[in-house]
């Protein structure tokens, strides 16, 4: 594949991504400066037939991407869309007038959906990537008291606790001065051990009250480690311009489910900056004609991903662009809020 026809390519997929019609070589010869002729030009769309990079939909003399067009296309992206200096203030403004992290979430699912048009999917930051900030012990009687647990990413986890016997406010002091001074900054992967431990550490009396505090800190750090996911913008892909061959049903079901958006995200494993999935890559049947941009975003370190989907014929430069952008700005705002 030499540069020409890589140029070649590269004028079908942006050419089709703006107009929605079958690209033919005249078109390609007189829109874009190649300096070569639409005779040359049909050889090497003639090539990349052959190669699988583009298919002739019906007997016109128009011919549109597959999917191993598109791969290559980005693939060989030579350069991002940047998003305006005014869409830069846009975002940093609308990010930065976040009240909390549900705030951050919601902000950010719709703005994403909005820059890109399509479907925007963010992921909260995964407990099993954060660490404990604080661990605050609220007495609301003699018996019973209420747990928030704060992360480093700003997600906050509250439980009660009925207590087998009454505490002094000094009771309670004691016990929020030994629980955070045995959590705090440790990640939550290790809470479970630490907290084990914590009745071991109070003086006799408070023995029992521990290991009832225990309990339910184990619940909070074990139990209440799944993931949550936020979607806006499923109405985009009804928009005229977004064609998919097939039923928009089973995408518009597949979207209501949490397990199908983290398998979509990649789930938290994955520490990869950005990753453009386009049709059969995604390895389910009901995204088969979609493409799924996604970008892992964090405080130093990668604890959720957000992302957009969106047809394979989609803006790569722009959406990769925004994806990429979005991530960097809410890293940002979760650094500073450590």
């Amino acid at each position: 594949m030499d540069d020409r026809k890589l140029e070649v390519l590269r004028a079908i997929v942006e050419d089709y991504v703006a107009t929605q019609e079958p690209v033919g070589s005249k078109a390609v010869a007189q829109r874009h400066a190649l300096g070569v002729s639409a005779a040359t030009v049909r050889n090497d769309m003639a090539y990349l037939e052959d190669a699988g990079y583009i298919q002739q939909p019906h007997t016109s003399a128009g011919r549109i991407p597959t999917p191993k067009g598109y791969r290559l296309f980005v693939d060989r992206l030579g350069k991002i869309k940047p998003l305006s200096a005014a869409e830069r203030r846009a975002v940093h403004r609308f990010l930065s007038e976040a009240i909390d992290l549900d705030d951050v979430v919601t902000r950010t699912v719709r703005l994403l959906a909005q820059l890109t048009h399509q479907v925007a999917v963010v992921q909260y930051p995964s407990l099993n990537r954060s660490s404990v900030r604080h661990l605050e012990l609220v007495s609301l009687t003699p018996t019973r008291l209420m747990i928030v647990m704060i992360t480093d990413t700003g997600r906050v986890e509250q439980r009660y606790v009925e207590m087998p016997a009454e505490l002094s406010e000094d009771d309670v002091l004691d016990l929020r001065r030994l629980v955070n001074e045995q959590l705090q900054g440790k990640p939550l992967a290790d809470a479970p051990r630490v907290i084990a431990s914590l009745a071991d550490l109070v003086r006799p009396e408070l023995q029992t009250t521990a290991a009832a505090l225990t309990r339910v800190l184990l619940e909070t750090v074990v139990a209440r480690t799944e993931e949550r996911v936020a979607v806006a913008g499923a109405a985009n892909l009804t928009r005229p311009g977004n064609f998919f061959a097939g039923s928009l049903r089973p995408i518009l079901e597949a979207l209501e489910e949490e397990v199908v958006l983290m398998q979509l995200l990649g789930r938290a494993d994955s520490n990869a900056l950005l990753t453009v999935r386009i049709g059969d890559e995604n390895n389910l049947d009901d995204f088969r004609e979609t493409t799924v941009v996604t970008a892992g975003y964090g405080p130093g370190s990668v604890v959720g991903h957000m992302g957009v989907l969106g047809p394979t014929r989609m803006d790569y430069p722009g959406t990769i662009a925004a994806v990429r952008a979005v991530a960097r700005y809410v890293s940002e705002i979760l650094e500073q809020n450590r």
